[in-house]
């Protein structure tokens, strides 16, 4: 368990900083749309921020367009992070 608090301390500063929000309201069942306010545009941007934030130099994180379509709330990021393979 304390790997996955690792995973979401640093997901948290990313949306927090992309997003504009406070990290308390960044919880896994928060919604993008309905509890942080973010349209189309601004979750695609928080995607790639995402992408660069959990790239190393020996692999680089591209999630798919299909990923990124099913994810409304936080905690489908972590899964989306732990199903390319990013753990903590």
């Amino acid at each position: 368990m304390k790997g996955k608090k690792i995973l979401l301390e640093q997901l948290k500063k990313v949306i927090a900083e992309q997003l504009g929000v406070d990290e308390e309201q960044i919880v896994p069942s928060a919604s993008f749309v309905e509890d942080l306010n973010v349209d189309g545009e601004g979750l695609a941007e928080l995607m790639i921020a995402i992408e660069k934030e959990f790239s190393t130099p020996e692999r680089k994180l591209e999630i798919s367009d299909e990923y990124v379509e099913g994810i409304s709330a936080v905690q489908d990021i972590i899964d989306c992070l732990h199903d390319y393979g990013i753990e903590d």
